[in-house]
Formats: C-alpha cells, structure tokens, sequence
C-alpha cells in the first residue's frame, strides 16, 4: 500500500472513474492518506460521486507523475465506518473542515479499495504491480 501512496503522493492531483447508470464519471481529487495498511480517500457525502459508488461501488483511479509514469488502481470502494477514519481524512487535509462540520451537516465519506489491483506503468513500458 505504501508504493501506491507514494506515488499518489508524488502525482498530486489524481483522478477517480465511476460509473453513473451506462455513463463513465471521471473526477480530479487530492485526498488520500494511508492508515491501517490501507490508502483511503474521501468524499463528500452529499455529492453525486458518493451516490455513484454506492450504487455501483466499482471504481478506477488513475494518476500521472512529471516523469511520463502512471498509475491504474482498480477495485470495489468500502466505505469505512469507524469515524476515526473521517478525522484522520480532515487532519490531512484541514481546510476541508470549513466545508465538512455538524454546522454545514456535509459528512465526509471514506473509502478503500478492495479486491484491487494496482499497475504502474512506464510512458512506454510494460506495467508493474504495485500490489
């Protein structure tokens, strides 16, 4: 899980793919953060992105580095329950918590992927796993 932090780390912006009915939804975030040996991204739960993963919790995330490499994480989103992951999400990122508080009502959804598959690949090379 370290490597696909790192690299998120490194790209900055990356992108999150779901699926809305038969129509790809593509998106740019920057929250994610390792703990318990999982890497886990938020969202908010009042935006369509949420209801998308809910409804079809398949997910793609794809982000680029300066030097031409890429990376492709692939799996199902779980959403985690426990709310220490929610405060370790707005530790991370803390201007977020003017957007996400008991005052706004927003909640701040956090996720891992499952049954992942993890492939960093060269600008013209083969592809290896992260996993």
């Amino acid at each position: 899980m370290s490597k696909i932090n790192d690299f998120l780390n490194e790209a900055g912006v990356f992108f999150l793919a779901t699926v809305d009915g038969d129509q790809p939804k593509l998106r740019p975030l920057g929250l994610h953060f390792e703990m318990d040996g999982k890497v886990l991204f938020g969202i908010g739960d009042f935006k369509e992105v949420y209801r998308q993963l809910l409804a079809n919790p398949k997910a793609e995330i794809v982000a680029a580095k300066q030097n031409g490499h890429w990376m492709r994480y692939t799996g199902r989103a779980v959403f985690e329950t426990d709310e220490k992951y929610a405060a370790a999400a707005l530790d991370t990122m803390p201007d977020l918590k003017k957007i996400y508080n008991e005052e706004t009502g927003n909640k701040m959804m956090v996720f891992h992927l499952e049954d992942a598959k993890a492939v960093e690949i060269a600008i013209m090379g083969e592809g290896e796993s992260l996993l």
